[in-house]
């Protein structure tokens, strides 16, 4: 069955009112993603848990892989599907933070694979905020509608 995961993507203006965004992304703490950049940023989040309300679980989820707390209103992306068939819930909240304050939960993994070692690494190892060009590049592809409905909705306001 394919996984359902929830998450949160947090947007700043710099000066004015009507400046363009700057997106918060996270890159992945994986040994596997420590040299990729550019199409490998995403937005923190999570698993969403059994009977677990889909925004709760991606303002938990923020909250584990930043250590920070969003604040509403949170705007709705809608979702979008990764290769993999996992489906992502995503919202969008206005904040700022300095992102190199920001702290990760850990995971366990078998590193080297087959090595019979675990080790512990972060969900995310780092966190930037980027302006929208700059941020369809470094994202995820499967993620970038959620870069045009941010852009559609915040432009409205």
């Amino acid at each position: 069955m394919p996984k359902i995961s929830a998450g949160l993507l947090m947007y700043r203006r710099r000066n004015e009112h009507r400046a363009s965004p700057e997106v918060l992304l996270a890159h992945p703490g994986s040994p596997f993603w420590r040299n990729k950049d550019d199409g490998a940023w995403m937005i923190p989040k999570g698993e969403v848990e059994e009977g677990e309300e889909l925004l709760a679980a991606a303002i938990r989820e923020f909250t584990e892989e930043t250590g920070l707390t969003p604040v509403q209103p949170f705007l709705a992306l809608g979702q979008v599907k990764h290769k993999s068939g996992k489906t992502v819930h995503a919202w969008a909240f206005q904040g700022d933070c300095d992102p190199t304050q920001i702290r990760s939960n850990t995971f366990e993994l078998e590193w080297p694979p087959k090595s019979g070692r675990k080790q512990e690494f972060p969900e995310i190892d780092r966190a930037e905020f980027f302006d929208l060009s700059t941020a369809r590049r470094k994202m995820l592809p499967a993620e970038l509608p959620l870069l045009d409905r941010l852009a559609n909705l915040i432009c409205e306001e």
